[in-house]
């Protein structure tokens, strides 16, 4: 595979990478217990986070057969470093509720299908 196609491979990674951090980010404000109404149901908490690993690990086995390890290493890295950086961008409301969790989780399913493909391809 061509020097160009690895490291957009990387940069897809590092989106997937990037979108499960938000995403266990942001559920990790909805595991107390409470009867808030503001609170998503546990479907979409679970479902969300169900989606969110498997496509973490589907985008991950991809991304192995496509470039070098250390490379996705440093690139997951510093995904995971920029993650709470990044979660200040949105509004809290957005974070707090439903929104969050099925954006970041259709986030992470859209960069592992990107990434499955990339390696079909390969």
């Amino acid at each position: 595979m061509t020097e160009v196609a690895s490291l957009i491979s990387v940069a897809i990674l590092f989106l997937l990478v990037l979108a499960a951090a938000l995403q266990g980010l942001s559920a990790s404000g909805h595991f107390p217990r409470g009867t808030d109404a503001a609170r998503p149901g546990v479907p979409v908490l679970v479902g969300s986070m169900l989606l969110t690993i498997g496509s973490l690990a589907a985008g991950v086995g991809a991304a192995f057969k496509i470039s070098h390890w250390y490379v996705l290493v440093i690139a997951s890295g510093l995904a995971v470093l920029v993650a709470p950086l990044a979660l200040q961008i949105f509004t809290d409301r957005f974070v707090d509720g439903r929104g969050a969790l099925i954006a970041f989780a259709a986030a992470s399913v859209f960069a592992a299908i990107s990434l499955v493909a990339m390696a079909f391809w390969h």
